[in-house]
This record gives structure tokens, C-alpha cells and sequence, in this order.
């Protein structure tokens, strides 16, 4: 499987980046071949770093680089050679199948848009994360890809959903839910009640509404809202997350019965930090583009850089794009 990985994009590019694929290459032994797109000289001084005599990788030179706090639609318009547009190129033209990218979020959807266009039927693409449930993994989508959605919109986002869940999760029958203020149908405003009654007219496993407290429960195994919403419920999460592991640090090193007790409880620790890590999910994949684009947290390490590509694989693998289209069509 043909990879283009962005190596200037994300907070410890392209140290974090060429680790992370070096890594992606050791533990999927042949299954990846990797296009790393980005400076030349810089990427290849990097890639010195490690023994990679025999590896299936390669540099494609990218001169600009779109940085983070760059409007991502001037940026790239105007840098028609940064990592970003040049690997979405890359994947257009065939090159590659699948792009990872760490960088500016907004500017690896406009740049796919661009490049790729949508897949048949689909009126805006979304950005799926996976979420730690009590049971598991929940999908949250969508989570920042489109701020203002219509019903239809959230109509399709479910449909995509499905879609992952069941050739990426394994989810026989995934139950799907709306999030709202309230369980009850009526509740929420204008978008989520139009959108309730499109959903219960299909096909899907829909459940109905949902709250908040549902995304983490396991009981749903897709959670639709709009872009907005879901991009304030994803940060709170992951401020959440660290505020509890640094609020057990803190307080479970106070005195020596309670060092003791945390010591005792390591393995419980470790497994709690493992589920809360997002480096270990990989990457939130780009849903109803015309191709495989993987959008990887911009402070990503080697092993989120890793698991990104180990993500990009399996949606190639599994032909996710192809069962989203007959989805669209089928409703």
C-alpha cells in the first residue's frame, strides 16, 4: 500500500514524523511503502538518523510548508508547493493511495477538497475521531470539518459512520445516535430535529437522541453532530483527560501510603493512560473525500505518526470509499 506522508506538518515535524514512519515500516514488515513529501535535504538529513537499508521509502521534494496559524484556504491557494497540496497531488494523480498528515487541519481538507473532490453523492465531508468508551471505542464525527450543517448533511455523516464502524470496528449492526439535549424526539433545536426524522426513515440502527454522557458509556457506537459542536466536545475531552491524569499524579504522590497505593496500582494506571492516549487511535480519517486522507493531532509523537499510517492502511484494505458510496446510493 502506497502511503504519502506530509513530513512538515504538525508541532515536531519532521523529527516525530520520520520516526513515526520508520516505525509504521518496522512493525507492518512490507505492507507500506511510504512517500515522505517535504524538503528535500531536510527530510533526507533526518531519515540518515536510522538504518533503513532496504526500506520501501521515499522522499518526494515539497519546498513551502502551511503552518498552523495560516487561513487554510489563502494558504493553499498561494502555496501550490507545500508538503500538504503536493502529497494531495500525489494521491490525485495515483501515486500513492492513502495521505497522513499532521498539520494544518483546515489546510489538509481544503487541499483534498481541492485535489480530490468528494466521492459520488457526498454533499460535505466529515472528520471522524474515535472516542474511549467504557466498552471500548465510540465514532464522534463530525468534529470540525463543517461548522454550519444541514439536516441531509448530519443524515450522510451517520451513513459514513456506519460505514467505518463496521469495516474498520467490526461492528455487526452499529447503533447510531443524534446528539442533543435530551433523549426525548422534540428535543434539541431546528438542525437536530429535522435530522432525527430523516434518520428514523432509514435504514440505520438509530437509536434516537443522545446526550453527552452517552459518548463515553459504550452504549452508542456513532455519535453525529455537527462540526461545531463536536469540535468543542472533542477539546473538552482531551482537556479532561489531562487534567485527570495530572490530578492523579499530583494528589496520589502526596505521602508515602499513598505512593504506595499508586504503585500497587500501576498496571491499572498504565492501561487508564493507554486508553486515554490519542497517539494510540492513529488518526481521524477525513470521511466523503475521493481518496484516503488520515488528519493526525498537529502535537502528534512517532507513535501517533505510526498508527496513522497503520490506519491509512486499513481503509485502503478494506475499500472503505467504496462501501460509502453504495451506502449514499442505497440510503
Amino acid at each position: 500500500m502506497r502511503i504519502a506522508v506530509d513530513a512538515m506538518g504538525g508541532d515536531h515535524a519532521p523529527e516525530a514524523i520520520v520516526a513515526g514512519v520508520v516505525e509504521a515500516l518496522r512493525e507492518l514488515n512490507g505492507i507500506a511503502q511510504i512517500t515522505l513529501v517535504g524538503k528535500e535535504d531536510i527530510v533526507a538529513r533526518e531519515l540518515s538518523r536510522y538504518s533503513i537499508k532496504g526500506m520501501p521509502v521515499v522522499i518526494k521534494n515539497a519546498e513551502q510548508t502551511i503552518e498552523m496559524h495560516e487561513s487554510p484556504a489563502q494558504a493553499v491557494k498561494t502555496k501550490k508547493d507545500s508538503s500538504i497540496v503536493v502529497a494531495a497531488k500525489a494521491l490525485r494523480e495515483g501515486e500513492v493511495q492513502a495521505v497522513v498528515s499532521a498539520g494544518n487541519t483546515g489546510a489538509v481538507m481544503a487541499s483534498s477538497l481541492m485535489e480530490l473532490g468528494r466521492l459520488k453523492g457526498v454533499l460535505r465531508p466529515a472528520i471522524a475521531t474515535l472516542i474511549p468508551t467504557l466498552e471500548g471505542v465510540s465514532i464522534l464525527l463530525d468534529v470540525g470539518a463543517n461548522v454550519d450543517c444541514k439536516p441531509n448533511q448530519l443524515l450522510q455523516f451517520a451513513m459514513m459512520g456506519d460505514v467505518y464502524a463496521r469495516y474498520i470496528l467490526n461492528k455487526t449492526n452499529p447503533k447510531i445516535g443524534l446528539l442533543s439535549i435530551g433523549e426525548e424526539e422534540g428535543k434539541g433545536n431546528a438542525l437536530t430535529c429535522e435530522a432525527f426524522d430523516l434518520l428514523q426513515k432509514t435504514s440505520l440502527n438509530f437509536i434516537g437522541n443522545v446526550e453527552g454522557r452517552d459518548i463515553i458509556n459504550g452504549k452508542i457506537d456513532v455519535i453525529v453532530c455537527d462540526g461545531f459542536v463536536g469540535n468543542v466536545v472533542l477539546k473538552f475531552g482531551e482537556s479532561l483527560a489531562e487534567m485527570i491524569i495530572g490530578f492523579l499524579k499530583r494528589e496520589l504522590s502526596k505521602n508515602l501510603s499513598l505512593k504506595l497505593g499508586a504503585f500497587l496500582s500501576k498496571p491499572a494506571f498504565r492501561k487508564f493512560k493507554k486508553l486515554l492516549d490519542y497517539s494510540e487511535y492513529g488518526g481521524a480519517p477525513l470521511l466523503g473525500v475521493n481518496g484516503v486522507c488520515i488528519i493526525c493531532h498537529g502535537a502528534s509523537s512517532a507513535k501517533a505518526i505510526k498508527n496513522g499510517i497503520r490506519v491509512a492502511c486499513e481503509f485502503i484494505d478494506h475499500q472503505v470509499n467504496l462501501h460509502i458510496e453504495e451506502r449514499i446510493k442505497g440510503k
